[in-house]
């Protein structure tokens, strides 16, 4: 369903278990960064009508979902952890060359977000499925129907703004490059680590 070309290994289930600080205070920091790049795509594109409703909308429901992160954490005495560089994203942001023109720009980050949330679904899927935590398997089997309508989201705004072949052809591509990084993955209690 969600296309990734490679799956992360169900070990790093018991990493996150050991240091579940680490990785709720990560989502959180994932589901801050997620809300304002929802407000960025409004701020830089407020020509394109459909785009800013869609984003307005998932700016909210992400901001929502940090809220229910920082709830849990609160109620449950979790410390929460300073943010860290996300190195995932900052790998994925060198696949695309830098340009000038704002469409393909566009593009470029609805699909970068489309395999963010891709990559998060699948890797809180795995978690939900194999937790001995009744409780925060629940909460991801919730967060989970959200993620993967994110991913397809970005996926038909990306083919919205331009054709359909050069879409694909750049999210296959994006898919290879990403899985080759991956295949290092799964030793942190990070999200994307």
């Amino acid at each position: 369903m969600l296309g990734l070309l490679s799956d992360t290994n169900p070990k790093w289930v018991a990493i996150v278990e050991a240091n579940l600080s680490t990785f709720l205070s990560d989502h959180l920091y994932a589901e801050q960064k997620a809300t304002s790049n929802g407000f960025s795509f409004v701020i830089q594109y407020p020509e394109k009508t459909e785009l800013i409703k869609e984003m307005g909308a998932y700016a909210l429901e992400e901001s929502e979902h940090f809220k229910r992160i920082l709830d849990y954490m609160l109620q449950k005495g979790i410390v929460l952890q300073k943010d860290k560089k996300n190195e995932y994203v900052n790998y994925l942001r060198k696949f695309f060359p830098k340009t000038k023109d704002r469409n393909e720009n566009l593009i470029n980050r609805l699909l970068l977000a489309s395999l963010i949330e891709a990559r998060s679904c699948e890797r809180f899927a795995l978690f939900a499925k194999l937790t001995m935590n009744a409780e925060l398997s629940e909460f991801y089997q919730d967060l989970i129907k959200d993620e993967v309508g994110h991913y397809k989201l970005f996926q038909n705004l990306a083919r919205k703004f331009q054709d359909e072949n050069s879409v694909v052809e750049k999210w296959n591509k994006l898919l290879i490059y990403e899985a080759t990084y991956m295949k290092q993955m799964g030793i942190s209690a990070l999200v994307h680590g």
